[in-house]
């Protein structure tokens, strides 16, 4: 197995196919064997499990994939990586490539006719520039045990934080409404070429089996969400008075009091259990 994480040994494949990073891929390449392997470590991937895995590039964590998974499914946009990829994982009999873009697939279609009979993962190194549509259609699709992602460090914070906290937004209400993070470790910039100017760092989010909350309408829910942070430094009454006009002022502050919260309260200090109460209080509004 070839160790790509090698610089002496990929800077010669690179230049022998030709290749360059793109910087409109956001393509920074692993130097350092220990971040694919503990990602596939501490992802939880075995021989029971069947991984999508977003990027592959030139297969350093796909190689740790194949090694534990029954079947990786590697989803590549970039076929200027094919050669490349035939020399790096070419060898394993467990991985099939899709040169497609993962946002224009099927997901759940995809996993029900590549993985039946296995438990379904999903494991990426994402680009910067496009981590939040991709983990929202991984999580949305809802058909993943797991999904595991090497992120910027920041963006991992906020997919993890709490209720109240500086980095608490209406994607990590989002995210949690769908999975329940766990920070797994941090990868230095060095560890990347070209070197990022940015601290990466690995999250795993476990898919909610049952979601412990009870909402009454999904889109509400998170209109909520979206227009409380709009106005994260304002009272919740409002951002609700702006993202639903229809209530006004008035009716916001109804809305407020009626699922039992102070005049005052701001949305970044809401769990989604509350956020749900307001939810479920609105609806129940239109519907009187």
């Amino acid at each position: 197995m070839i160790n790509v994480c090698d610089i002496n040994i990929m800077k010669p494949l690179l230049a022998e196919h030709g290749f360059h990073f793109s910087k409109a891929k956001g393509q920074n390449f692993l130097i350092a064997p220990w971040v694919p392997e503990s990602i596939a470590v501490k992802s939880g991937v075995d021989e029971t499990v069947g991984v999508l895995e977003i990027g592959p590039g030139i297969g350093p964590l796909t190689q740790q994939l194949c090694l534990r998974a029954k079947k990786v499914c590697a989803v590549e946009l970039d076929e200027r990586l094919e050669p490349i990829l035939e020399k790096t994982v070419g060898e394993f009999d467990n991985l099939e490539i899709i040169w497609n873009d993962v946002l224009k697939l099927d997901l759940p279609a995809l996993v029900a006719g590549e993985f039946e009979g296995l438990r379904p993962m999903a494991c990426a190194n994402l680009p910067y520039y496009i981590t939040s549509p991709i983990l929202s259609a991984l999580l949305e699709a809802e058909c993943f045990e797991a999904v595991t992602v090497m992120v910027q460090k920041e963006v991992a914070q906020r997919i993890a934080a709490k209720p109240g906290s500086a980095d608490y937004s209406a994607f990590t209400v989002f995210c949690q409404y769908y999975a329940e993070p766990e920070l797994l470790f941090d990868v230095p910039a060095h560890c990347f070429l070209p070197q990022p100017k940015v601290t990466s760092a690995v999250i795993t989010l476990r898919t909610r089996k049952e979601k412990p909350w009870d909402i009454s309408d999904e889109k509400v829910f998170f209109r909520l969400v979206r227009s409380s942070f709009a106005m994260r430094r304002k009272k919740l009454s409002n951002g609700l008075a702006s993202g639903f006009p229809e209530l006004g002022k008035a009716g916001a502050a109804e809305v407020i009091a009626a699922a039992g919260f102070a005049p005052n309260i701001r949305g970044e200090n809401l769990s989604i259990p509350e956020f749900a109460r307001i939810a479920n209080e609105i609806v129940k509004r239109r519907e009187a």
